[in-house]
């Protein structure tokens, strides 16, 4: 496995490597506390995003992560922010996480399309042999999202992380491995080829907030 910054293109969707000059664009909507709500870490205020995009790049400069921004092709904006996690080259494994989506573009090809460009590389560059996701027990939306996905859910690691109001989560973990991702991302091209839902006025009014 060759781990190293790399551009993964879409049709829709292009995967960048995560810079700190990335800043600006993604406090334009990163600041907004739900997207934290699952998390370990609170980002509230720019100086805590600077300091989570610097946090990522370090831990990406040690070989532990590969970390990205999404941006929507056809507009040009970042709308998100995703990573491989847990890097481990000797047992061909990686973790997809770290994911938010801008809320103007959640519930849009955004995420999927963001999925497949991530498990592709994995599978098929790097010749993954496993790919895990996780998420909080409680996040029945995310857990739902990663079903989805074509992905097994395993099983749950109980008091998994201390969340920052001290509530002591349970991660449940999910995978999709090497004999899976054949059919797997047959489904995936399906859904990316199908029509794109139409928009809610509320969806269409905050996707407007940041063109």
């Amino acid at each position: 496995m060759l781990v190293e910054p790399v551009i993964i293109e879409g049709e829709r969707v292009r995967l960048v490597p995560l810079a700190l000059n990335h800043l600006d664009s993604l406090a334009e909507f990163a600041l907004d506390e739900d997207l934290w709500r699952w998390r370990p870490h609170m980002v509230r205020t720019r100086d805590d995003l600077r300091r989570n995009i610097q946090s990522a790049l370090d831990l990406q400069e040690a070989g532990k992560e590969l970390c990205f921004v999404t941006i929507e092709r056809a507009s040009g904006q970042v709308v998100g922010s995703t990573r491989y996690m847990s890097i481990e080259r000797e047992h061909r494994r990686v973790e997809i996480g770290g994911t938010f989506v801008a809320p103007a573009w959640q519930r849009t090809y955004v995420n999927t399309e963001s999925k497949y460009l991530m498990l592709k590389h994995a599978f098929e560059v790097w010749k993954c042999i496993r790919v895990e996701l996780k998420t909080d027990s409680l996040n029945e939306r995310s857990r739902r999202a990663i079903l989805r996905l074509g992905a097994k859910e395993e099983g749950i690691f109980r008091n998994h992380m201390v969340m920052p109001d001290g509530r002591l989560r349970h991660s449940v973990y999910f995978s999709i491995i090497d004999s899976e991702w054949p059919a797997v991302k047959r489904d995936l091209e399906t859904k990316l080829r199908a029509p794109s839902q139409p928009l809610s006025p509320a969806t269409k009014a905050r996707r407007a907030e940041i063109s």
